[in-house]
């Protein structure tokens, strides 16, 4: 809303008669920030959208601590963000190129994985955290309010062998357990496809309860990247658009997962 507003943090500290380094503490959840100052910097700002700004309100004042909080010293920030973001979405949109959607992981393949990202590298007590940490996310899936879940697949995440051939079979039939779940789709991208859009990077769009707050979580070896301006989400919306064109339909696609299994 500032940026938008064209002033910079010193002028918006004005506004409210507070020293400048504070708008950058609340604007990056150093500090927190009361409705009222919310709604007084919104005006300031120009901002009329009411919606968002509730839900930037709820946000502020949501102070329950989430399950993931459990893992604060233990594992990388960037992976208690992603669980945070996850659990705030409505929707999920995602696109996997070299390994199975994290959330429909099971729990062998994803010791696979670790082990071989990472072989000797880490600790024992973190390996085991990051493995119990990523199962547990999987838990929104089935909770009461679960987010919408679409996972576009490429076939080369199908069959990849990691931990082995029957570790990966059962890891598909896991995947098309799920499959069956009312809120969970899941569309493949096969190698007859001719190619696919963008980098070939794994993408996770996360919508939030007003657009605005969607955000787009790319993987990558130094870390997590979050993006979330405007046309960063309008770029990445199109991108999984264009590539979803091009995949097998949802019933299509468990039969093609069920025939990669078979064949393992």
């Amino acid at each position: 809303m500032r940026e938008a507003a064209g002033l910079n943090a010193r002028e918006a500290a004005q506004t409210l008669g507070i020293d400048h380094t504070k708008i950058s503490h609340m604007e990056t959840a150093r500090f927190g920030v009361s409705p009222d100052r919310i709604r007084v910097l919104a005006g300031c700002y120009g901002c009329t959208d009411t919606e968002y700004i509730d839900a930037l309100i709820k946000l502020a004042t949501d102070r329950k601590k989430g399950w993931w909080e459990d893992y604060r010293g233990v594992l990388p920030a960037g992976f208690l963000d992603l669980t945070e973001l996850e659990n705030k979405a409505k929707y999920l949109y995602s696109y996997q190129i070299g390994h199975i959607p994290g959330l429909t992981q099971t729990e062998e393949y994803a010791r696979a994985i670790f082990d071989f990202g990472a072989p000797h590298r880490l600790p024992k007590r973190e390996s085991e955290a990051r493995i119990a940490h990523r199962i547990r996310r999987a838990h929104i899936l089935t909770r009461e309010d679960a987010p919408q879940v679409t996972a576009l697949i490429h076939e080369a995440a199908l069959r990849m062998r990691f931990g082995g051939a029957d570790v990966t079979r059962r890891q598909l039939v896991h995947l098309l357990n799920i499959s069956e779940l009312p809120n969970c789709t899941f569309r493949v991208f096969t190698f007859e496809a001719e190619g696919f859009a963008g980098s070939g990077q794994s993408i996770l769009y996360a919508s939030g309860s007003v657009p605005k707050l969607d955000t787009v979580h790319l993987d990558s070896s130094h870390g997590p990247v979050f993006l979330d301006t405007e046309a960063q989400l309008t770029a990445y919306r199109q991108l999984l658009q264009t590539m979803e064109k091009r995949t097998l339909s949802a019933s299509k696609s468990r039969d093609f997962i069920r025939k990669v299994a078979q064949e393992l």
